[in-house]
């Protein structure tokens, strides 16, 4: 199984030019893994307040979730080389002022402001990305395989991100830790720019446009609401783990969970990657979301570190897997001509399902503790399931 695993990414990357682009997609991504926490840890030092650190990163995510699509609208209309140039500068400098908002005397309400536009004018780097896979590639099989890598390159980003903000925040200061995401929010636009990815941009310029755009699609819509209930699930693992870790008093424990968690779903990522299924995506889904809502569940009966750090390995497994189906899914249902726009909608849905999630998870876990908080996710993931069934019986309307 491993050597064929092997032949098949080893053949995978000898296509022209996939090799580069996820080179790419490794720095380009890493943005995703370290601006939220080096922002929070960033505006906690400086406003000696948890509460507006969060409520600034919540601004953030608002920003990012609420303009994602109205970029993506511009991208399928005018292409993608204005909307990078416009968010590789303004971003950037958003982030900046940020960084140095001591020394300019901001207010936390204007610190709140700038973190509003760094959101709204985020380098669209993972849905371009997405939507190049799709057209670089026109068998299913090799988009299967370029988008279960995209997942584990986003696993990936989420576990060197925080890891690189400990390390910096160990040997120096928030203000340096936040060093990080803007060095690499500046360098996103540049390096996707330099990479071979715009070649495979393709514009529909024929065909009808719609208000809702894409979201005139049944099948799409329950893609998106599946998606926003499968991160919320992980929303409420996130706190259930640093809950877990806080009532065993060892709070690095909490990232330890974290981070096997993420080695099992990169693991599960790059074995569903390689592997032939015989069931159609639609119906992989349910089962997939099934088999994911187990471990889960399992993690509320554990009372030691050891066997929760085991379980939230399996737990993990299904997590890229999952997400891969649900991308395949846009790229599918998707017209050509919403394309972007379609991944955007997915990213709105995953912002809002972590959000949501986290909020959720905040609630329960002061209440009641650490094992409703994963009881819930898994509770969750089996309403993604079942969202996910509801897909085998919606038809593609009429354009």
């Amino acid at each position: 199984m491993l050597g064929t695993a092997g032949a098949h990414y080893a053949a995978f990357f000898r296509m022209p030019d996939v090799a580069r682009m996820l080179a790419m997609a490794v720095l380009a991504r890493m943005p995703i893994g370290t601006v939220t926490l080096g922002m929070l840890l960033h505006v906690r030092a400086l406003t000696s307040s948890f509460a507006v650190a969060g409520a600034t990163v919540g601004a953030y995510l608002a920003a990012s979730a609420f303009t994602a699509p109205i970029v993506g609208r511009f991208i399928d209309r005018r292409g993608p080389r204005m909307a990078l140039v416009v968010t590789g500068i303004v971003s950037p400098a958003a982030l900046l002022v940020m960084w140095v908002a001591q020394p300019l005397g901001l207010s936390p309400a204007h610190v709140t402001a700038v973190a509003v536009i760094a959101g709204a004018f985020a380098p669209p780097i993972t849905v371009l990305t997405r939507t190049m896979w799709r057209h670089r590639f026109e068998s299913d099989a090799d988009r299967k395989t370029a988008f279960a890598l995209d997942a584990v390159l986003i696993e990936l980003a989420f576990t060197a991100g925080p890891a690189l903000i400990a390390l910096l925040l160990a040997v120096g200061s928030p203000a340096i830790a936040f060093g990080a995401p803007f060095f690499f929010t500046l360098l996103a636009v540049p390096t996707f720019l330099a990479s071979p990815a715009l070649r495979y941009w393709k514009r529909e310029l024929h065909g009808e446009r719609h208000l809702l755009g894409p979201l005139r699609e049944g099948r799409l819509v329950t893609v998106y609401a599946t998606t926003f209930l499968i991160t919320a699930s992980l929303g409420l693992l996130e706190i259930g783990y640093p809950g877990f870790a806080a009532q065993a008093g060892s709070a690095p424990l909490a990232g330890v969970l974290l981070a096997v968690n993420s080695v099992g779903s990169a693991v599960g990522g790059l074995a569903f990657g390689a592997l032939h299924w015989r069931l159609a995506p639609p119906r992989q889904l349910p089962r997939i979301l099934g088999l994911m809502a187990l471990p889960l569940a399992l993690q509320a009966t554990i009372g030691h570190a050891g066997a929760l750090g085991l379980v939230a390995f399996f737990a993990g497994l299904c997590i890229a897997p999952a997400l891969t189906v649900v991308t395949m899914l846009v790229s599918t249902y998707a017209p050509a001509r919403y394309a972007t726009e379609a991944f955007t909608w997915a990213t709105t849905c995953i912002v809002g399902g972590i959000g949501a999630g986290n909020a959720l998870g905040g609630l329960l876990l002061e209440r009641f503790g650490a094992s409703i908080v994963f009881g819930a996710s898994a509770t969750v993931a089996l309403l993604a399931a079942a969202c996910a069934l509801l897909l085998t019986a919606l038809r593609r309307p009429a354009a």
